[in-house]
């Protein structure tokens, strides 16, 4: 992939283009074998919701932890996650990261600091503080952050936790991904406070940024200000990220509660499509269609990889349910 140097900072953008197009082309290729029952189970897709995953989990340092939630397959694929393990996992298969055991909402790989997705709305925000308080009391200059959609703004998690990481002033990056919706519930009929950012903003001194979701520029360089701030030890911040999914909240939604026209109207605004004109603006057309090549080459591999390894059997889903017991 194109360097993510300073001194190149064209190719890092196409090299942030391809990435976007890698999660989406994983995506589509999830909700193909879902239709073609060669995956089971449910799942949750990010298609239209690509940039903020680059944008945040792209940008981290390896070091850096994130907290993912049930929309997670994009934070994975930008903080470094290979599609073939990820696409194993999905499919029960002894390849994937949790060795097929984890799956959709519950896959982490720690190596790489995605701590885990969750499927509990809000689930995954106190996971992100604990990790937080630890790297402070490490003394490191570990950021963590706690990706969560607007609808976990309004559990109890998500208020108790923005109240302890203030008093505490812990290294933790709260990103709302706003996608205008909790499942189909509108988001302005579920917060009282009309944004998640006018809570944020009331908990300390907390720094607070809204940003266009669908500009992965946009959306990376208010994360590294912010993760300036927090790496320096001013405590926890909070990121908005105003975006959409194009998609159903699952394979089994219809989407009744909004119309063609508002989704037509965000089509408009796709990420890939908006950062993939300016760049071809900028006469890298070149790169994007031989990026786009290897795009495809890659998830092909990845269904082939993770088609050819065998499930788990009974042994392993018995198996890691107790410690081992220590010899005197």
């Amino acid at each position: 992939m194109p360097s993510e140097s300073p001194e190149n900072p064209s190719l890092a953008a196409v090299s942030r283009w391809r990435r976007m197009l890698l999660i989406r082309r994983f995506e589509e290729t999830v909700a193909r074998l879902l239709a073609e029952r060669r995956l089971g189970g449910t799942t949750h897709l990010c298609i239209g919701q690509e940039a903020v995953a680059v944008g945040v989990c792209g940008s981290m340092e390896r070091r850096d932890q994130v907290v993912s939630n049930h929309r997670g397959h994009g934070h994975l694929l930008a903080k470094g996650g290979d599609p073939a393990r990820l696409l194993a996992e999905l499919a029960g298969r002894v390849a994937g990261y949790c060795r097929g055991k984890g799956g959709s909402q519950h896959v982490a790989v720690p190596d790489i600091g995605f701590m885990g997705s969750n499927g509990i709305t809000g689930g995954g925000i106190p996971i992100a503080l604990g990790l937080a308080l630890a790297a402070k009391r490490a003394k490191d200059d570990r950021v963590v952050v706690s990706m969560f959609g607007d609808g976990a703004c309004a559990t109890g998690n998500f208020h108790e936790c923005l109240n302890m990481a203030a008093l505490w002033r812990v290294p933790l990056i709260f990103c709302c991904e706003n996608n205008l919706y909790a499942m189909s519930h509108p988001a302005e009929a579920g917060l009282s406070a009309g944004s998640p950012t006018r809570w944020a903003a009331s908990y300390g001194d907390m720094p607070v940024e809204t940003v266009d979701g669908n500009d992965v520029e946009a959306v990376r360089g208010a994360y590294l200000r912010l993760a300036e701030k927090v790496r320096q030890g001013g405590g926890p911040a909070f990121l908005e990220a105003l975006t959409y999914r194009l998609c159903g909240h699952s394979r089994s939604d219809a989407r009744l509660y909004r119309t063609r026209e508002e989704e037509n109207t965000w089509k408009e605004r796709d990420p890939i499509r908006r950062s993939g004109e300016a760049l071809r603006d900028q006469g890298l057309g070149e790169q994007l269609e031989a990026m786009k090549e290897s795009v495809e080459e890659e998830i092909a591999a990845a269904v082939a990889h993770a088609m050819a390894s065998p499930p788990g059997d009974e042994a392993l889903a018995r198996g890691g349910l107790f410690a081992p017991e220590e010899t005197p």
